[in-house]
């Protein structure tokens, strides 16, 4: 299946510090992709996987759950641990699960971990019927494209599988009760406007995590799809500022262009 244009996967290789970035779910890896070439433009090792399921038709996230997505990045993580002197885990809703699980699976090999928006449960009247209800309805409308910014767009299915749905919600519960095992530095940047995932998600794993480096940032000007709205460039500062903090020497002045350079491949 043909990956839909602008979805692709992103790779840059670049120094011996590495960022692995996690795309949330329906969505793809251009919802991260600015986030990417802005981590590979100051010099950064920079994988940004497209996860089984996504960026191509909804039907295909349906015959896919929490194993593949998770396999994915956990495949991505090992490989840019096995090259790089320091690795930072990072991720959108979803994304920020993933990146979660990551850290509290792969301990000291994670330097720290940058979420924004990360989700934590199911939300909505039917979450709790999901068990039954996939069996009844295969899809829900889309939840892509939750951005207050005007003419910046997500690409995201049109529709949920519910299927998938219920895996996701499997996940959330899973990685709800191994937040405790992350004791790497967190940087947790949320919208309090967010109409997919909300702040409460944020707090419980402020609350739940037992790392005692943590940053919170608020990002007052955005909805949940932050990484491509107003507050892009904050995230963008914010984590390049996180990183060098604890990788000393890891970020360089940008050289015009290099973001651009990284490898796309479809799939």
């Amino acid at each position: 299946m043909s990956v839909l244009p602008g979805a692709e996967p992103y790779r840059h290789e670049g120094g011996e510090t590495a960022v692995l970035l996690c795309h949330g779910f329906t969505g793809s890896p251009q919802s991260l992709r600015p986030w990417a070439e802005h981590l590979a433009a100051r010099g950064l090792t920079v994988s940004l996987p497209l996860l089984p399921g996504h960026g191509t038709r909804w039907q295909d996230l349906g015959v896919t759950g929490w194993q593949d997505w998770y396999a994915q990045v956990d495949r991505e993580l090992r490989l840019l641990r096995d090259r790089s002197e320091r690795l930072f885990v990072a991720g959108l809703s979803m994304g920020g699960a993933l990146a979660l699980r990551l850290a509290a699976r792969h301990g000291d090999a994670v330097s720290g971990v940058a979420v924004v928006n990360p989700a934590n449960r199911m939300h909505g009247v039917a979450a709790h019927a999901l068990p039954v209800l996939r069996h009844l309805v295969p899809t829900t409308k889309g939840i892509a494209s939750d951005i207050a910014k005007p003419g910046s767009t997500e690409i995201g299915y049109e529709k949920v599988p519910l299927h998938a749905a219920h895996s996701l919600r499997n996940f959330f519960r899973l990685v709800d009760g191994e937040l405790p095992q992350v004791t790497q530095p967190l940087l947790l940047m949320h919208s309090p406007q967010d109409h997919v995932v909300p702040p409460a998600d944020s707090a419980r794993i402020l609350g739940r995590v037992s790392s005692t480096d943590v940053t919170e940032v608020l990002l007052e000007q955005s909805y949940h799809v932050a990484t491509l709205d107003h507050d892009a460039e904050r995230i963008f500062d914010e984590s390049t500022a996180f990183i060098g903090r604890l990788a000393p020497g890891a970020v360089k002045e940008p050289e015009t262009g290099l973001g651009k350079e990284g490898t796309t491949t479809g799939g």
